[in-house]
C-alpha cells in the first residue's frame, strides 16, 4: 500500500487549497493509498539561515529544531508522494511552503539525493492571476531532487474567492484534482509492482 504526504501552506484551515487536497486525497482513498495531511501554512517555520550543518552532520535533519521542520521532513521521507500545495500569494507561493522547500530540497540533497524517484505533485489554489508562477516555484524542488512529477489534464490549479471559499463552484479545477489522483494513484502502482 502507497502512502501520500499532502502538505498544505495555506494558513487557512479549511480554504480553497485544503479543499482542494481533500478532493485529490478522497479519489486516493478509494484507489487504494493511506494519505495524510500536514498544514504548514500559519506556522512558524523559519527559512534555511545557510549555516550548512547538514552538510557537516549528514543525518536526515536540519539543526535548526526550534520549528515543525523536521518532524515535517520525517514525514515527507516516509511517504512515496508528496502533494506540495499552496494559495497564491503576490503570484507564489506562501513563506512557510518556501521555507519548507529550501530546507527539505538542501538536507535532501545533501544527504544522498532522499527524494529521488519519489512521487511529487503540485497544487495552487488562486483568486485571479499568479497561479502559474506559484506552480513552478513548488516544480522546481521536485526537479531539482530526481522526482516524479505528476500532473492533470490542465495546470493543477482551482480559482476560488479571496475569503478561502468558493472552490467547489470551480468544476474544472475539481475535476483535474480527481484525475490527478487517478494520474497519482497509476505512477504508484506501477512503481511498486
Amino acid at each position: 500500500m502507497t502512502h501520500v504526504l499532502a502538505i498544505n501552506g495555506s494558513p487557512r484551515n479549511n480554504g480553497n487549497t485544503a479543499h482542494m487536497i481533500r478532493q485529490v486525497l478522497q479519489a486516493l482513498e478509494q484507489e487504494g493509498c493511506t494519505t495524510e495531511t500536514v498544514r504548514i501554512g500559519g506556522t512558524d517555520i523559519r527559512g534555511c539561515s545557510a549555516c550548512y550543518r547538514c552538510i557537516e552532520t549528514k543525518d536526515r535533519r536540519c539543526s535548526m529544531n526550534r520549528d515543525c521542520f523536521n518532524d515535517v521532513f520525517e514525514r515527507m521521507l516516509n511517504a512515496d508522494a508528496i502533494i506540495l500545495a499552496s494559495p497564491t500569494y503576490f503570484a507564489d507561493i506562501t513563506p512557510e511552503l518556501k521555507a519548507l522547500i529550501d530546507r527539505a530540497g538542501f538536507v535532501s540533497r545533501v544527504n544522498g539525493q532522499l527524494f529521488r524517484h519519489k512521487v511529487g505533485s503540485a497544487l495552487v489554489s488562486l483568486r485571479r492571476g499568479g497561479g502559474v508562477h506559484a506552480f513552478d516555484s513548488i516544480n522546481h524542488l521536485f526537479q531539482a531532487c530526481g522526482m516524479f512529477m505528476v500532473g492533470s489534464t490542465y495546470w493543477n490549479l482551482g480559482f476560488g474567492g479571496r475569503e478561502g471559499n468558493g472552490i467547489g463552484e470551480d468544476s474544472e479545477g475539481m475535476q483535474n484534482m480527481e484525475d490527478l489522483a487517478a494520474s497519482l494513484a497509476y505512477l504508484l502502482k506501477k512503481l511498486h509492482a
